[in-house]
């Protein structure tokens, strides 16, 4: 993907020490992995990049805002997250990425992107379940709260007096 060429990290140049990049992450990042779930992002992404003689230690740090769905209103709100993602680069035969937390790259290797590994960190970090702030304080007012209320109500009000008795009939014999 050339508009990720941004996110490539050529570490044959870079001295043995720690180094810091930055990225801004928006909605054209996530529109190059075809992931659609926000209605707008705003991420900043931080790499700390420690290069050693034999393997890289790079430690991502990922805060902002993402505009998602209620799955109790459907309503947008901006959701914050923040997400860490630790991972050790090391030199092999082969490329292999099967280990979550270590990286394989071939000796031959000049470069190597991060987008990817923002990507995931980023999507991971997001909770499955994505409630409005105003719904769990109860301060929101929806047409789709107010319709959930009425129904809840409707279902407590009614209730089979056959079942009444039988409830009773349990009562008394405890007693």
């Amino acid at each position: 993907m050339k508009d990720l060429k941004e996110f490539n990290i050529p570490f044959v140049g870079l001295k043995e020490g720690k180094h810091l990049f930055q990225y801004k992450v928006d909605n054209t990042f996530f529109e190059l992995y075809n992931y659609n779930e926000f209605e707008k992002s705003s991420i900043n992404v931080t790499l700390e990049f420690v290069k050693k003689s034999t393997l890289f230690e790079l430690e991502f740090t990922a805060s902002g805002t993402v505009n998602v769905p209620c799955d109790v209103t459907n309503e947008y709100f901006d959701l914050e997250i923040t997400a860490t993602l630790p991972l050790v680069v090391k030199f092999g035969q082969e490329y292999n990425d099967e280990n979550e937390e270590i990286l394989i790259l071939p000796h031959e290797v000049y470069q190597f992107s991060v987008a990817q590994f923002i990507y995931e960190m980023i999507v991971l970090g997001i909770p499955n379940k994505r409630v409005h702030p105003k719904v769990l304080d109860g301060t929101m007012e929806t047409e789709a709260l107010e319709q959930l209320e009425i129904k809840e109500e409707k279902t407590v009000e009614t209730t089979d007096p056959r079942w009444d008795k039988l409830k009773n009939l349990i009562t008394e014999k405890k007693t």
